[in-house]
C-alpha cells in the first residue's frame, strides 16, 4: 500500500492485521482490521509476532473494568491504545536507535500493549530471549502470568523450601505457573480449583488438590505459611483462618466488588489490617522485566516449569476466547497464533 496524497512522493506504508477496539466494553466490540505497522521509538524494538498469550488482564483492559484501571493510564472515556494483548513471542525485525541488547533476528518473548497483531512494538527491558526448549507459541503464554507468579511467591510471599503454600486459582494462567514455581522452590503445594480442572493441577505437581465445589479451604483444618489467592473472592477472615500465626497472604487480582473497584476492596482491607496483626497480608502489581523473564527461562530450560496451554486460536477468534476466559472455561492459557 502507498500514500495517495496528490502531488506527494509515493511513500510505502506497511500494514498488518490486528485486533482493535474503539471503546471499552464486551468482546463484541473487538474487530480484526488492517492497520499501519507501528513506528519504533528509540528504546523499543519491532517484533514480528508469531504468537500472543491471552491473560486475564487483557479482559480487564478490554472492558475498562474496574473503572480504577482507566485512572491507571489506559484512558478515561476511551482506550488510549486501540490494540490489545500484553504477552507475545516472535522475532525482532527492527531495533530503535538506543537499543543494543537485542538485534534483528533474535527470537524473544515479553510484553507489549498491542500483542494481538502481526507486528508489535515493545520496550527492550520487557523482552528476553525465548527459552531454548519452547516453541514461540508456548513462550507467548509465559510473560505476564509467569512473571506474576514468580514475583508473588519469591518477592512478596518470600516462599522458602519445605514451607506449605495454598494456591487458590491453581488452574488459571497465573496459578498453573505458581504451582510449578512453588514446587521448584521445594515447597509443599496445595492447589484449589474446580472439579473439571483437578487433573490439570495434579499434573503440574501439586501435592494436594481441593475441589472448591465440594469443600471449603477451611474444612480440613490445615494451615499454610503462604496463601496465594489469585482472582478469588473469599473474605479476608476465611483466608486468615488457613494461615499460620506468622503466615503470609498475597492477593493477586480479584473478580468481585463492583464496577468501580472490582476485587480491590480485599486488597485494600489486607493492607490496612496487616500492620495490626502478626500475619503479613498484602497485594502487589506485577512488573514485567527482563531479569525475571531470564529467571523463568532458567526454570523452563531445566524442566521445572512448562506452560499449560488450553488451545491455540487465530486472530479472528480472540473475541470468543475472551468470552470463554470470562466464563471460567479455560484450563491454563489460551494462545493466539499469528
Amino acid at each position: 500500500m502507498t500514500s495517495t496524497i496528490p502531488g506527494a512522493l509515493q511513500v510505502p506504508v506497511r500494514t498488518m492485521r490486528a485486533v482493535v477496539r474503539d471503546r471499552y466494553g464486551a468482546a463484541d466490540g473487538l474487530e480484526l482490521r488492517t492497520v499501519e505497522v507501528p513506528a519504533v521509538a528509540d528504546d523499543e524494538v519491532l517484533v514480528r509476532v508469531h504468537a500472543a498469550g491471552l491473560d486475564r488482564g487483557a479482559w480487564h483492559i478490554m472492558a475498562g473494568l474496574p473503572y480504577l484501571i482507566r485512572l491507571a493510564g489506559y484512558g478515561l472515556r476511551a482506550p488510549k491504545t486501540a490494540g490489545l494483548g500484553s504477552e507475545l513471542a516472535g522475532v525482532v525485525e527492527t531495533v530503535g536507535a538506543k537499543v543494543s541488547a537485542l538485534e534483528p533476528g533474535d527470537a524473544v518473548y515479553g510484553t507489549s500493549h498491542a500483542a494481538f497483531a502481526e507486528y508489535a512494538t515493545a520496550r527492550v527491558d520487557t523482552l528476553a530471549l525465548v527459552p531454548a526448549n519452547l516453541t514461540l507459541e508456548q513462550a507467548s503464554a509465559v510473560p505476564v502470568s509467569g512473571v506474576t507468579a514468580l514475583q508473588a511467591l519469591r518477592d512478596h510471599g518470600r516462599l522458602k523450601a519445605r514451607q506449605h503454600v495454598l494456591v487458590i486459582g491453581a488452574s488459571g494462567g497465573v496459578g498453573t505457573y505458581a504451582v510449578q514455581i512453588a514446587k521448584a522452590l521445594e515447597a509443599t503445594v496445595t492447589g484449589v480449583c474446580s472439579t473439571a480442572k483437578l487433573d490439570l493441577v495434579r499434573s503440574l505437581g501439586a501435592d494436594r488438590v481441593i475441589d472448591y465445589t465440594q469443600a471449603r479451604i477451611t474444612d480440613d483444618g490445615r494451615r499454610y505459611e503462604l496463601v496465594l489467592d489469585i482472582g478469588g473472592n473469599r473474605p479476608l477472615s476465611e483466608l486468615r483462618r488457613v494461615l499460620t500465626r506468622n503466615g503470609t497472604l498475597v492477593i493477586v487480582g480479584g473478580e468481585a466488588g463492583g464496577a468501580w473497584t472490582g476485587g480491590i476492596h480485599r486488597q485494600l482491607g489486607a493492607m490496612v489490617l496487616s500492620p495490626l496483626v502478626r500475619q503479613r497480608l498484602g497485594t502487589f502489581v506485577a512488573k514485567p522485566n527482563r531479569r525475571d523473564l531470564n529467571s523463568l527461562r532458567g526454570l523452563i530450560e531445566m524442566g521445572a516449569v512448562t506452560p499449560a496451554i488450553d488451545r491455540v486460536i487465530g486472530l479472528d477468534s480472540v473475541a470468543d476466547a475472551m468470552r470463554d476466559l470470562s466464563a471460567g472455561g479455560v484450563h491454563g492459557k489460551i494462545v493466539v497464533g499469528i
